[in-house]
């Protein structure tokens, strides 16, 4: 069955959401929606298509299940046939039931009786290391008048039916290492089939059942060319194989018999759209589908797979790899959750597959992961009503023109940049420790003061977004209302995943599951529910426009069916993820920052973790510098400067002591100001944690030195980083920005470490700036200077810097 084309559209890009744009906070005006056309396909279902459907609605997933054997254990219903040739022959191998040790040419099989009802047996089998050919691993039946089986020539790679008398019918399989068996009775009828997927079935042969002809035995193993217990050649070969399963269904259900070509009529009145959105200047673009429900009744979309994209194997590899090199796509989901790297996509919403069907991939086994397909890992499980519509989450995927890390990474940097341009927006904030009015003040007044745009009140200061009180929203408005007047916009931290409520509000799992974080709520619960409530009326009414979410929602799976907000865990997922998504999507169109551990920047998320390890912010002053060098060093191959947040512990942090803490302020002045230069010579933005931000003028100073010179430098600063040195506290280490559209095309930051003063000759590649021949650099706003570049687009820096200090350049 497959919906037909009925039609095309093509239209400008849609926005998503709505996005209020920062631009005191942004390095320039961004797009939204991101432009470019939107390439809308419609498919639907004629009568040929619904009588297809009727036809596959007929699968065994749709009749009623008889026996279902995995070969956990030994069932007292199989008797085991063992040759006796070699004492290794065995059907229970090692303890493990089901595992074969034989001879090429023994018979080892179990056999039973199947339910009398049955009308299809299914068989799962792993040839293993076992090459037979006329004894190789089977599905066999004894029935009244014959003894018909489908055997497995393995080492020939190719499935054979024998119908009790000859060899009637063959199925090529290649190097296969497991098959699904079906035997299926219909219209005085055996039909055998094969499957390498258990999904797509091969008709291999098929038997004339006489008249009184039943099923009496099943057997699976190695039978000999008559489905028989004989032994043949003597041979000192020996195979290990597995028998992974065993099945037997009944009829149809009610729902699935009689003539379903007229029950499925209504499915005329659903059609499904296939999306494409294609982006003006970029070889990046998006697909999604939707189903629209035009019927007159409810259906479920029980899942769904958006794209199956086959690709040619990366590298030549024939044998077997314990990590492989993926194809040259960078794919990314608006679907993903569970930790604030790029690569929890993979758990969430997509995977490179291996594709048996590639037959002449290198692979020996033919295992090279190159079939990428998209398709959330649980679900959706959605109910759509009549007249209603289900969207899909996108996918987007980046064709890459080179493997040369720095020009990969680019280019995901400026496909995050275009597709959540949000996450451009880089105000400087600061963590407020205390949330009482006069500590909040404080802050708020010290922010102004130096430049900075924002104040958080951080974990442990007492801030608490669940507190709905009349007397708390009140405060909440006059303290945001207070920041305003200062230009600062003013919000507070929330916890989510993690913690404990209750056991009637948590995420239920079964025995030997357990939650992302060790504990968490499920967000369609009763108490998951009022907290949201409670979010969307303390931001509403209280004009707070920055909120740092810890924990955000994992992806964790909810088995509860009491919760009002899902039926059981094969929509929890989904219904979860939108939950909070929505609630980020109206933060956006509020313009309300968002601060998420987590990779939601495609459904609204401002910032996550640049990358640090908590328990660095307790390290020793000294050592926190280098550390915090390479933290943005290594954050930002995968994210613009703006992206990601760092940390600075003015007060102590998670132990340490005072070796660790830069308060006083003006007694550590000059790793202070280290700090400053780091951060804002990186553009990015960390958290100042403290009940101050300065407290002496020399402190002031300092701070607003380099807040000005983020400022006056901002477009720049926030663009790109170019790797070209790694801190290690051994030499210098430089990052260079690069804005080639900017007039400002690059700022060059190099930091010394060491003791003493260095004098270096540092050749930079300035190709990412697009000028050639001569161009304009500038020393720290003061000495302008022209320099040649040469054919690569290369230039010499001649640098003298200080002790434990830094150097910078423009370049125009």
């Amino acid at each position: 069955m497959a919906f037909k084309f009925h039609d095309y559209k093509i239209e400008d890009t849609k926005p998503r959401f709505g996005w209020k744009k920062r631009p005191n906070w942004m390095p320039k005006e961004m797009p939204w929606p991101v432009p470019g056309k939107e390439l809308t396909f419609n498919y639907t279902l004629d009568q040929q298509a619904i009588d297809a459907l009727a036809a596959k609605s007929k699968s065994d997933q749709n009749r009623s299940l008889l026996l279902e054997d995995k070969f956990q254990r030994l069932a007292s219903d199989w008797k085991l046939i063992v040759s006796k040739s070699h004492a290794r022959n065995s059907f229970v191998n090692e303890e493990k039931v089901g595992e074969i040790m034989a001879l090429e040419n023994a018979a080892v099989f179990a056999e039973r009786a199947v339910p009398q009802d049955a009308k299809v047996l299914v068989a799962k089998m792993n040839k293993g290391t076992d090459q037979s050919n006329d004894w190789g691993l089977g599905f066999g039946l004894t029935l009244t008048n014959s003894s018909p089986r489908l055997y497995w020539r393995a080492s020939e790679g190719k499935v054979v039916f024998f119908d009790g008398k000859r060899d009637n019918g063959t199925f090529e399989v290649g190097k296969a290492d497991q098959l699904w068996f079906r035997y299926e009775i219909a219209d005085k009828e055996l039909l055998a089939q094969a499957s390498l997927d258990g999904q797509q079935w091969h008709t291999v042969g098929h038997l004339s059942l006489k008249s009184g002809d039943k099923i009496q035995l099943v057997r699976v193993g190695k039978m000999d060319p008559n489905g028989e217990n004989k032994d043949g050649k003597a041979s000192t070969k020996e195979g290990r194989s597995k028998i992974e399963g065993f099945w037997a269904y009944g009829d149809f259900s009610s729902q699935f018999a009689g003539d379903l070509s007229s029950k499925l009529a209504y499915m005329k009145n659903v059609t499904v759209q296939v999306h494409y959105d294609l982006y003006d200047d970029m070889p990046i673009f998006s697909k999604w589908i939707t189903v629209k429900n035009q019927s007159d009744r409810e259906i479920v979309v029980n899942s769904f797979k958006s794209e199956q994209l086959a690709v040619f194997e990366p590298e030549s590899s024939v044998d077997h790899r314990s990590r492989w090199l993926y194809p040259n796509i960078t794919v990314e989901t608006d679907y993903t959750f569970g930790g604030m790297s790029e690569e929890v996509v993979y758990s969430s919403s997509l995977e490179w597959k291996k594709d048996p069907l590639y037959t002449t991939q290198v692979h020996y086994d033919r295992e090279t992961p190159c079939l990428l397909e998209v398709a959330p890992k649980m679900g959706p499980e959605q109910q759509v009503a009549a007249g209603g519509e289900f969207a899909s989450y996108r996918v987007w995927e980046l064709l890459n023109d080179s493997w040369e890390r720095e020009r990969k990474s680019l280019g995901y940097r400026k496909m995050l940049r275009s597709m959540a341009p949000w996450a451009t927006e880089n105000p400087i904030l600061m963590h407020v420790r205390s949330s009482d009015n006069e500590s909040v003040k404080k802050a708020i007044d010290q922010a102004a003061e130096v430049g900075f745009e924002m104040v958080i009140m951080t974990f442990w200061s007492g801030f608490n977004a669940e507190d709905d009180s009349p007397e708390n929203l009140k405060r909440m408005k006059e303290l945001a209302d207070y920041a305003h007047s200062k230009g600062i916009e003013l919000g507070g931290y929330s916890l989510l995943a993690s913690r404990h409520i209750d056991a009637k509000n948590d995420v239920v799992l079964p025995e030997g599951m357990h939650p992302r974080f060790g504990s968490s709520p499920c967000i369609e619960s009763e108490w998951g529910q009022a907290y949201f409530k409670k979010l969307y009326n303390l931001y509403e009414s209280s004009g707070l426009g920055v909120f740092e979410h810890d924990g955000s929602y994992p992806g964790d799976w909810c088995y509860s069916t009491d919760h009002p907000g899902h039926h059981n865990e094969k929509d929890s997922q989904w219904n979860q993820f939108k939950r909070i998504t929505d609630f980020y999507k109206w933060c956006r169109e509020k313009g309300i920052y968002l601060n998420i551990p987590d990779m939601y920047f495609l459904n609204g998320g401002n910032k996550v973790g640049m990358g640090y390890r908590e328990a660095n912010w307790s390290l020793p002053r000294a050592q926190q510098e280098i550390v915090e060098r390479q933290n943005i060093f290594d954050g930002t191959w995968a994210k613009a400067p703006s992206m990601g947040w760092m940390f600075v512990p003015l007060v102590e942090y998670q132990g340490g002591g005072k070796e660790a803490t830069i308060e006083p302020l003006k007694d550590h002045l000059p790793h202070y100001e280290q700090r400053l230069a780091n951060l804002f010579g990186a553009g990015v933005q960390a958290c100042y944690r403290g009940p101050q931000l300065y407290d002496s003028p020399e402190t002031k100073n300092v701070v607003t030195k380099w807040v000005n010179f983020y400022k006056k430098h901002r477009e720049v600063l926030d663009s790109d980083i170019i790797h070209v040195r790694r801190p290690d506290g051994m030499d210098y280490d430089a990052i260079f920005h690069v804005n080639p559209a900017g007039k400002e095309k690059g700022l060059l930051m190099i930091y010394n470490p060491l003791d003493e003063a260095i004098t270096r000759k540092i050749k930079v590649n300035l190709y990412y700036t697009g000028l050639k021949g001569n161009v304009q650099v500038v020393e720290q706003d003061q000495n302008s200077r022209t320099m040649p570049l040469n054919a690569a687009s290369e230039g010499i820096f001649e640098v003298n810097i200080p002790a434990k200090s830094q150097t910078w350049f423009v370049i125009k």
